[in-house]
């Protein structure tokens, strides 16, 4: 080999490997969608319509993720909405108005009020029993709703601020507590409360996610990721991630997970095998964009945010630019 291939070899490697340190996972953003600016909260996939569902301050922005086109079906305070009934209809979280709402899912029709407690923030739904948890951010309680009779059956009282929750698929259900920094284990057939796990090292959870064969539960936390045993909750151990997660997002199929650090404007992608998650990426987002959602089938995710303008010259927080609200695409 001349001194000129050597050289030339090395050069090649050399790019290989920054190439591999840049982009180790493949995932980048890789599509914006338009949409009204305002608010916003909770992101959902409803996988029956392939729509993306964003709570927004002023109702539901619904998403055909197919015509890359989004329109707002309008309600008051929406902090997450859900696609319900064979994706006939949406179910709302009315934060202010203390209640849910059900909605027509083309045309926004109000079909129906349900009282919930105070301040319905996150709602998740049972897959085994079909009904939908309702966590009341201020009441401390769940709320269980029957989307089908249209009916409020039943709360489990936890305490504290009640952020999201996620359902195991077997009648068990586990919520974060975010002024406890603490996961609470319920019984949804029982409707009781059967354990409190405490995180050392998490503060302030918000989103949650399982990877169910492994009985792992992954929750976002202030900075970093923790992972609990979903049985015993037991700390297995704690990942430093960016700052400003607000939910999380696990892919079964392809054993990873995802938590959206809104201050820093990344994505950690962290991968889960067997007992063990591991960070192996961190994709450059948009800073403002906290939660996220899935299409299991694709494994894009999406995830959502306006852009900021100048901070003001004596200070305080920085306002969004008129316009530039967007729905983040990404994938490979």
């Amino acid at each position: 080999m001349t001194r000129s291939m050597l050289f030339a070899g090395v050069l090649s490697l050399a790019a290989v490997a920054v190439a591999f340190a840049a982009d180790p996972s493949g995932y980048k953003v890789i599509g914006h969608i338009s949409a009204s600016d305002g608010g916003f909260d909770y992101l959902t996939f409803d996988s029956t319509n392939h729509r993306v569902l964003v709570g927004r301050s002023t109702g539901v922005t619904v998403i055909d993720v197919a015509n890359v086109s989004a329109k707002l079906l309008a309600g008051p305070n929406v902090h997450e909405g859900l696609s319900v009934n064979g994706g006939k209809e949406i179910l709302t979280t009315d934060g202010a108005g203390g209640s849910v709402h059900i909605l027509d899912g083309q045309t926004g029709v109000n079909i129906a009020t349900i009282a919930t407690g105070r301040n319905p923030d996150a709602a998740s739904i049972d897959p085994r029993s079909g009904l939908v948890m309702v966590m009341n951010h201020s009441g401390g309680d769940v709320a269980l709703i029957d989307v089908k009779a249209r009916a409020n059956v039943g709360a489990i009282t936890i305490g504290g601020t009640l952020e999201a929750a996620v359902a195991d698929g077997a009648g068990k259900a586990y919520v974060n507590v975010e002024d406890k920094n603490e996961v609470v284990a319920i019984d949804l057939v029982g409707k009781k409360v059967i354990a409190h796990y405490p995180m050392a090292g998490c503060t302030s959870p918000t989103g949650i996610a399982m990877a169910i064969p492994e009985k792992l539960l992954l929750v976002a936390c202030s900075g970093a990721v923790a992972v609990l045993k979903a049985d015993t909750g037991a700390l297995v151990k704690t990942i430093k991630i960016g700052n400003g997660a607000d939910g999380i997002a696990y892919d079964p199929t392809r054993h990873l997970a995802f938590a959206p650090a809104g201050r820093d404007g990344n994505l950690a992608v962290l991968q889960v095998k067997g007992q063990d998650v591991t960070l192996i990426d961190t994709v450059p987002t948009m800073v403002g964009a906290r939660t996220i959602t899935i299409d299991p089938a694709s494994g894009r995710l999406y995830l959502c945010a306006s852009r900021l303008g100048p901070p003001p010259a004596g200070g305080g927080r920085a306002t969004t630019l008129p316009g530039s609200y967007e729905v983040l695409v990404v994938g490979k």
